[in-house]
């Protein structure tokens, strides 16, 4: 039986943009779709950082509620947007094959580098990165879609603000003027674009199987489980980037405190014969080497 496939959306043009490159990738193996873009929580409560609004699925609960409600068949979402945990009765059915994963820094100029300067980032993560480069710096919170983060940076007498190079990429707002931050480690899953289904549908499953890129997959399973690992449901500064070269695995990880002033880091190789559980274990390692008393003192700081 063929149908009519639903795909549920934030309608920020981002969003718009992931759900309609699933919506071409459908088309061109025969299947029909229709897109219904919604608004999420995280889209709407602007005037508070994203850590304060209990962050876990704040951009994808609403697109869950809708698929569990059978208003949608399927939902599509910037991968480190996605909790490590789905929703009861939800899969991973896709994992399309990674854009740009480095974060760039868009300015008005870099003679700030050097000297004190204020930098905007809604992220825990970039901001601790950057402190710990640049501990002299201010760093400022930034809500919104990219197009409203940028205006906002336009607005503003800030010096610059922290992006994902893919988002900027995908919709042509790149800047001319831009700093590649080649030393700040990515969220886990970044650049990568995640289709969730329902478990029951083997409609839709088999049509989104035909999407997924193993090898992001593979990639992203691993920061994931790394993420997982490490916070245990709580909000941190952790960066992981899996790459991977001649059936090889190169992986990267790091955990920072939430003033940047502490860094805990691992960097590990595995063959991809013996990949399973490597996130996991990746975690562990930076636990037993000071992360759980690290983490320990993040969730006191973000209580208070």
């Amino acid at each position: 039986m063929s149908k009519v496939i639903r795909i549920g959306t934030r309608d920020s043009e981002l969003a718009l943009w992931q759900a309609n490159t699933v919506k071409d990738k459908l088309t061109a193996l025969g299947y029909e779709s229709v897109l219904l873009p919604v608004k999420s929580q995280g889209d709407i409560l602007l005037d508070k950082p994203l850590y304060e609004l209990g962050i876990t699925g704040i951009f994808t609960k609403t697109l869950d509620i809708a698929m569990i409600n059978g208003t949608i068949d399927i939902a599509v979402h910037s991968m480190k947007d996605v909790p490590t945990a789905l929703p009861k009765g939800i899969v991973q059915a896709a994992v399309l094959e990674r854009a740009r994963t480095e974060d760039i820094l868009v300015h008005k100029g870099l003679d700030f580098l050097e000297t004190t300067g204020t930098i905007a980032t809604g992220s825990l993560r970039r901001k601790a990165q950057w402190l710990n480069k640049y501990p002299s710096h201010n760093v400022v919170d930034l809500r919104g879609n990219v197009n409203t983060r940028l205006q906002k940076l336009k607005d503003n007498s800030w010096n610059g603000a922290i992006f994902a190079a893919a988002g900027l990429e995908r919709i042509n707002l790149l800047p001319e003027h831009f700093l590649k931050l080649d030393w700040m480690v990515p969220a886990p899953a970044q650049g990568a674009m995640v289709v969730a289904a329902m478990e029951k549908d083997s409609f839709c499953r088999e049509a989104l199987g035909k999407l997924n890129h193993a090898q992001t997959e593979i990639c992203t399973t691993v920061e994931r489980e790394f993420l997982k690992t490490l916070e245990g449901g709580c909000t941190a500064p952790i960066g992981a980037l899996a790459t991977i070269m001649d059936d090889v695995l190169h992986f990267k990880g790091v955990l920072f405190s939430l003033d940047g002033s502490q860094k805990l880091e691992i960097e590990k190789s595995i063959p991809l014969a013996l990949v399973a559980d490597f996130g996991k274990f990746c975690a562990e390692d930076i636990l037993q080497n000071g992360g759980a008393q690290l983490m320990a003192t993040i969730k006191k700081e973000m209580t208070n």
